[in-house]
C-alpha cells in the first residue's frame, strides 16, 4: 500500500517537473518553484530558472500576497473558539469607531461585508505604509460600498479590520499573534514578514520583450494582515497539511472544516468557485480545491488543497504578471491524484458498542411519497439518508444525545432526523424538517401521511 512517505513514481516526478517548466517558460517568470504535499507530507518539489544553476528550492522565500488572508482569518477563529467573540458579532462590538456599521466578523472573513475592494488613494502594494497610518486611512470616508451580505466582493481593507481585530482582542502586534499563535506551532519558521534570505527578488517582465525592472517591497503595514507575508514552498506545505485536517495546537479540525465550506453557493452541488471563511474554494477535474491565491507586485502564489484525495500542491514565481501560478498548482494536484490515486481505507466493521438491534431495524429502504431512499448506519451510531433512484437529496446526521439525529450537510444541515412511534412503541415513521419517512410508499401509516391516502389504495388503469 502506498504511503504518504513513499517517493513518487518517476513518471510521475517527471510530469511534475514538466509542467513547472513550462509554466517558467510561456508565463516568462525569472523563477517558478512547485511542491507536492501528500497526506500531510511533502513528496516533491521543483523549479526552473532563468539562471543556470541558481534555480530556487523549497527553502527559498517568496512573497505569497494574499495567501497572508489565510493567515489572518486562523487568527479570527482561534478567538470564536476560545469564546472572545462570535462570528456573528457585529464587528463594531469589538473593535470601536471603524464606521463600517453593523458588518459582522464573518461578513468580513468571507468578504461579503459590501466594503470596497481597495484602499483610497495611492495603490496601497507599491506606496508606502506611511500613507495610511490610521484605520481611517485604509478605509476613507465611504468604507461601505454595497449592502452587507448581499453579495461576495472582495475586499482588502476588510482584513486590516479583522488584523485590527486579532491586535485588539490579544493585546499583541497582529505579527505577534501570528508567530506565537500559528507559525511555531507549526513549525513555520521561514514564513516571516520581511524577507530573509534566501530569498528571490521581485520583477516585473515586460509584456512585448524579454526584459526585466525589479518591483519595490514596501511593507505594507496596517495592511499586512492582508497579504504581508514571505514563504517557503516548504513552509506552506506544512500549512497546506493544517488546512486538510487540523491541528489541535492551531484550530480544531472542526473549524478547519468550518472555514472550507462555501458561504454561499448556489445551490448543493452546482459552484464552480466559492469563497469560505478565509478560503478561496474551486472544483476543477472533477474534484474540490481549497485554499489561496496571492500577488503583490513582482510575486504571484497559490496552494491548493483537495482534501478528498489527501493532495496539496503549491506554485510560487517572482513575476508580477505571467505565470499562471493558480493554473499549475490545481495542475500539480491532479497529476499527483490521477498518476497515483490514494488508497482507499480497508473497510473494517463498525464497533460491535455503536450497533444495536433498534439501530439495524431502521435502516433500508424508506419511501418520501414515492422517492425511495435508503437510510445507513455510519460510526458512532451517525446515519446516511441518500436516495435509491433518481434524483434526490443526500445528507448525513449525526446522532444527537437525547435521541434522533442532526443534519450535517446539504439541504437538511441543522435539520432534525427523528423516529416517530406508535402508542404501542412501533415505529411508524421517520420525520425530517416535516417530511415524512414511512417503510411502504404511502404505506399503511396512513394517518402520518399529510392530506392521508385514498382509502381505495394503489390501482391499475
Amino acid at each position: 500500500m502506498t504511503t504518504s512517505f513513499e517517493p513518487l513514481l518517476p513518471g510521475t516526478e517527471r510530469a511534475l517537473l514538466h509542467r513547472v517548466a513550462v509554466a517558467q517558460s510561456e508565463g516568462r517568470s525569472p523563477s517558478f518553484v512547485g511542491a507536492v504535499v501528500r497526506d500531510g507530507a511533502m513528496v516533491w518539489s521543483g523549479s526552473r530558472s532563468c539562471v543556470d544553476g541558481h534555480a530556487p528550492d523549497a527553502d527559498t522565500q517568496f512573497r505569497i500576497g494574499s495567501l497572508t488572508k489565510v493567515f489572518t482569518a486562523v487568527l479570527v477563529m482561534r478567538l470564536r473558539d476560545e469564546g472572545l467573540l462570535g462570528l456573528d458579532d457585529p464587528l463594531e462590538r469589538h473593535l470601536k469607531g471603524t464606521g463600517v456599521g453593523e458588518v459582522t466578523i464573518a461578513q468580513l472573513l468571507g468578504h461579503s461585508a459590501g466594503l470596497a475592494a481597495e484602499t483610497p488613494g495611492e495603490w496601497w502594494e507599491r506606496s508606502s505604509a506611511t500613507l495610511r497610518p490610521e484605520l481611517s486611512d485604509v478605509l476613507g470616508e465611504r468604507p461601505v460600498l454595497q449592502a452587507p451580505g448581499r453579495r461576495h466582493h472582495y475586499s482588502n481593507p476588510g482584513y486590516t479590520l479583522l488584523g485590527s481585530l486579532v491586535e485588539a482582542a490579544r493585546g499583541v502586534s497582529w505579527e505577534e499573534a501570528l508567530r506565537r499563535e500559528i507559525l511555531e506551532p507549526l513549525g513555520m519558521s521561514r514564513t516571516t514578514v520581511d524577507p530573509v534570505a534566501p530569498h528571490a527578488g521581485g520583477w516585473a517582465v515586460h509584456p512585448w520583450a524579454d526584459v526585466m525592472l525589479p518591483e519595490p517591497s514596501e511593507h505594507l503595514g496596517l495592511m499586512a494582515p492582508a497579504g504581508q507575508l514571505w514563504s517557503t514552498a516548504a513552509d506552506l506545505g506544512r500549512f497546506a497539511a493544517f488546512l486538510a485536517a487540523g491541528d489541535e495546537r492551531v484550530l480544531g479540525a472542526a473549524s478547519v472544516e468550518e472555514m472550507r465550506a462555501p458561504g454561499s453557493p448556489a445551490g448543493e452541488g452546482d459552484w464552480e468557485g466559492s469563497y469560505g471563511l478565509g478560503l478561496q474554494l474551486l472544483r476543477r477535474d472533477g474534484r474540490t480545491l481549497i485554499g489561496h491565491t496571492g500577488s503583490l507586485p513582482g510575486f504571484v502564489a497559490c496552494l491548493w488543497v483537495s482534501v478528498e484525495d489527501g493532495v496539496a500542491a503549491i506554485a510560487l514565481a517572482n513575476a508580477t504578471s505571467g505565470p499562471p501560478t493558480a493554473a499549475v498548482a490545481a495542475d500539480l494536484v491532479r497529476i499527483v491524484a490521477e498518476a497515483e490515486p490514494r488508497f482507499p481505507e480497508p473497510w473494517r466493521p463498525l464497533p460491535a458498542a455503536e450497533v444495536d438491534e433498534e439501530l439495524l431495524s431502521l435502516t433500508g429502504p424508506w419511501y418520501w411519497g414515492t422517492y425511495a431512499y435508503g437510510l445507513r448506519l455510519g460510526p458512532e451510531r451517525s446515519v446516511v439518508l441518500e436516495p435509491l433512484r433518481g434524483a434526490g437529496r443526500r445528507a448525513s446526521f449525526r446522532a444527537l444525545p437525547e435521541g434522533g439525529w442532526i443534519g450535517l450537510n446539504g439541504y437538511y444541515a441543522g435539520e432534525t432526523l427523528q423516529v416517530v412511534r406508535r402508542p404501542d412503541g412501533g415505529v411508524s415513521h421517520l420525520d425530517l424538517a416535516s417530511f415524512v419517512f414511512t417503510r411502504e410508499p404511502y404505506g399503511p401509516e396512513a394517518d402520518a401521511v399529510p392530506g392521508g391516502v385514498d382509502e381505495a389504495g394503489w390501482r391499475g388503469l
